[in-house]
């Protein structure tokens, strides 16, 4: 049983290690583009080729005050690195079939997919109830 465990455990330290492999080549680059976007010269011609100017809009604040390389924003982009690499659904492929919760309190367990009829499209509405 611990060898077990302990088999998990490796084959999850190792599917870590192989994901940070190939995640750090697009971190270094993402990286690098914030550090170049914190020298002031860019950072104005970038936000002002971005900003679509309408009389309502304050005026452009260019400062060193606001660095956009910083430890916090290197933790977010490696997160969402992170997060769009191990995301089950992929643009082209399959749609993960996912268990839905019957509202009818049934034993039964349901998929999305279940709900699919022929070549009709299924379409799922993800809406507020307040």
């Amino acid at each position: 049983m611990l060898q077990g465990s302990a088999g998990v455990h490796a084959a999850r330290t190792l599917k870590n290690a192989v994901a940070c492999l190939m995640l750090l080549p697009r971190f270094l680059v993402a990286a690098v583009m914030l550090w170049l976007l914190d020298f002031l010269c860019i950072r104005r011609k970038v936000l002002m080729k971005m900003r679509e100017t309408s009389p309502d809009d304050p005026p452009l604040c260019v400062s060193d005050s606001n660095k956009m390389f910083t430890l916090e924003s290197l933790r977010a982009v490696w997160y969402g690195h992170k997060l769009d690499f191990f995301k089950t659904a992929h643009v082209g492929g399959a749609a993960p079939n996912t268990e839905v919760v019957p509202l009818d309190d049934s034993d039964r367990a349901h998929r999305i997919l279940d709900y699919a009829r022929g070549k009709r499209p299924l379409i799922l509405n993800f809406g507020s109830c307040s």
